[in-house]
């Protein structure tokens, strides 16, 4: 790595390795996306390593200044969009891309193939790598058609080879202090960080003069994929719930699509609330936008989160929120002010959360979305890519300690010394 490389305006050339990735629609794929545009709007160069969403020879495209290759994949059986790189199809495509972009650090958002090879030759060539673990085991669990010891034993076998493959890395990184901490208690150093994935607050509140269009009905948002660990089907059973139960004609819009839909849809008219429950299926930015500005309240009810974008963008809207009492989302509610927890899983919970929600006033749950909007502050992408950046350079970075720094408390903050940049190999030298 030539010095240059911490000079602190030198722009930089910076290579993300992502095994997920738009068209793919989840969080670490739309995560590293805005990323990517972020780090070329302030004049980075950028190249993004990752799958070619449709069968065919690996390919290099440009997406409005940021340049994607796309490599040759498979779909994986198991999964209902996921795909997968044949280490010895892709392994010379990586090779190139490193001898010709040359970057100055190699971002990776996974430990799977791309990763693992990514991070490997990185070192090799002397290049600084940063990893950024999005991933739990227990989230391909349910696609995964084994017995339970297996799966076990999988998860096992996961966490260590996690630890082996990121632990090369100068940096890693993690979406929330409970990720971090997860990670720690499988086998990471206490070097691990937390840094917020990060969301364009600004682009979810409404622009002047703008009116949301009022749906006829008060209206409960889920957004995200239709799959299991989403658990969506304890949203729909709680909209029959509040109808029959609490008296309220209550809409539910999902916004996403998935495996699941089809069992959704049968479950909603057999509770007698399909003409209530709108599956909206894949919708665009603008029309996400328009969906989180006309809903009274956002519910996720997935156990899996490891930290939710789509929360805090619905928070971003000023949009009261009722979340599962489960991994990170806890950590996005404070209880009675800006939103309520469920016991995950429980619909008559849930319902009863969304009715303390859905049965206030108007200007009760107007308060309840400012004291979300004021909770989602810190969590402004702007702040997140400047973290990333200090990272590439093996700069000091501030972390508050302990499982709660995210939410934005008066704790002391440290800064913390990063690795830095490796001796340069004579091949590197620019």
């Amino acid at each position: 790595m030539s010095a240059e490389t911490t000079t602190p305006d030198r722009p930089l050339t910076v290579l993300l390795g992502a095994e997920t990735y738009p068209p793919d629609v989840n969080g670490a794929a739309q995560f590293a996306h805005r990323l990517a545009r972020g780090l070329h709007e302030q004049g980075h160069r950028v190249h993004v390593a990752c799958m070619r969403p449709e069968p065919g020879p690996s390919q290099r495209r440009e997406d409005d200044g940021v340049v994607e290759h796309r490599l040759r994949s498979h779909h994986a059986f198991t999964h209902p969009y996921f795909r997968l790189c044949l280490p010895w199809e892709v392994l010379g495509p990586i090779r190139r891309i490193l001898d010709e972009v040359r970057p100055d650090v190699v971002h990776v958002q996974c430990h799977y193939i791309l990763g693992r090879l990514l991070v490997r030759e990185a070192r090799r060539r002397g290049i600084r790598t940063v990893g950024t673990n999005h991933f739990m085991p227990e989230n391909l669990e349910p696609f995964l058609p084994f017995p339970g010891w297996f799966l076990r034993w999988y998860r096992g076998v996961s966490w260590r080879d996690m630890v082996r493959v990121l632990g090369r890395c100068d940096v890693v990184t993690a979406p929330t202090p409970l990720a971090v901490a997860t990670m720690r208690e499988n086998g990471f150093p206490d070097s691990v960080l937390a840094v917020s994935n990060g969301i364009r607050i600004g682009d979810y509140e409404p622009r002047p003069g703008e009116r949301a269009g009022a749906p006829d009905r008060p209206t409960v948002l889920f957004v995200g994929r239709l799959a299991v660990e989403k658990n969506v089907d304890v949203l729909v059973e709680a909209v029959a719930r509040l109808r029959r139960e609490h008296g309220l004609d209550v809409r539910a819009e999902l916004a996403g699509d998935g495996e699941q839909r089809p069992r959704l849809q049968e479950l909603a008219r057999r509770h007698g609330v399909a003409d209530r429950v709108d599956f909206l299926g894949h919708v665009s930015d603008e029309q996400l936008r328009e969906a989180y500005l006309r809903a009274d309240v956002f519910c996720q009810p997935g156990t899996a989160e490891l930290q939710s974008l789509v929360t805090l963008e619905a928070m971003s809207a000023a949009r009261p929120v009722v979340l599962a009492d489960a991994r990170a989302l806890p950590h996005l509610v404070d209880e009675g002010v800006n939103g309520w927890l469920f016991a995950p899983g429980d619909a008559a919970d849930l319902a009863e959360k969304l009715a303390r929600v859905l049965g206030a006033p108007p200007q009760e749950r107007a308060r309840m979305g400012r004291a979300s909007r004021r909770k989602v502050e810190r969590h402004s992408f702007p702040r997140t890519l400047e973290t990333f950046v200090r990272l590439y350079r093996g700069q000091p970075v501030e972390q508050a300690p302990g499982p709660h720094a995210h939410d934005g408390g008066d704790r002391p903050r440290r800064l913390l010394r990063l690795r830095g940049p490796r001796p340069v190999r004579a091949a590197r030298v620019r």
